[in-house]
């Protein structure tokens, strides 16, 4: 009964999304916030795009320059630390989300899809900022029960990446929890948000 609840309460908050969306054009920052209310042209693909050294991901993963420098340095930090960080998803592009969606959709409904991915233009993947990351079992949806969530949760922050979907924060960023899911914002960003313990649309509107 509780799910069912739960369920009722994500479908009339997600009601919210969607609507008067703002679409962001050559974004200059790492900060920006792309959610249900703001999108990515079609066309846009980061320029400075580079490949994750394989020691840290699976097979080609790419993320702009400075966030994939950063995230070597933190996969290099935990792995001194005993840990495995790996990426798992990375950059994505306009058309490759549009067909991840549209597979929810087709699998399980449009309600389920709006709230365990993004439509085209709406993903954090396509800033090529985003990186979805395991341990070295390559299965992110464990990841949460793995002692590098651990890791990730006090450290992640300290190369200037946020764990971008919270707990109990469907109603501000419009996903559900994805303990796999990190953004990178920039250190002095990233600490703010980790020290006060809020979003990056939180931090968008106090900023």
């Amino acid at each position: 009964m509780e799910k069912i609840i739960y369920i009722i309460i994500l479908i009339l908050l997600d009601n919210n999304f969607y609507k008067n969306i703002n679409t962001i054009y050559s974004p200059t920052t790492y900060d920006f916030v792309v959610n249900k209310n703001n999108k990515l042209e079609e066309n846009y693909i980061p320029e400075d795009l580079e490949l994750i050294d394989k020691k840290y991901s699976c097979d080609n993963k790419y993320l702009r320059k400075e966030a994939k420098i950063m995230f070597e340095k933190l996969a290099k930090a935990a792995k001194e630390d005993g840990y495995n960080i790996i990426a798992v998803s990375t950059y994505r592009s306009y058309y490759y989300q549009e067909k991840l969606y549209n597979n929810y959709v087709k699998e399980k409904g449009e309600h389920y899809a709006n709230l365990a991915s993004a439509k085209a233009g709406h993903s954090e993947h396509q800033t090529g900022l985003a990186v979805d990351v395991s341990d070295k079992s390559l299965d992110y949806d464990n990841f949460e029960s793995t002692r590098e969530f651990n890791w990730m949760i006090n450290n992640c922050y300290k190369y200037g990446f946020i764990l971008r979907y919270p707990k109990a924060k469907f109603d501000v960023t419009g996903f559900k929890y994805e303990p796999w899911h990190y953004r990178y914002v920039g250190v002095n960003e990233a600490l703010y948000i980790y020290k006060n313990n809020i979003t990056l649309e939180e931090y968008e509107l106090i900023k």
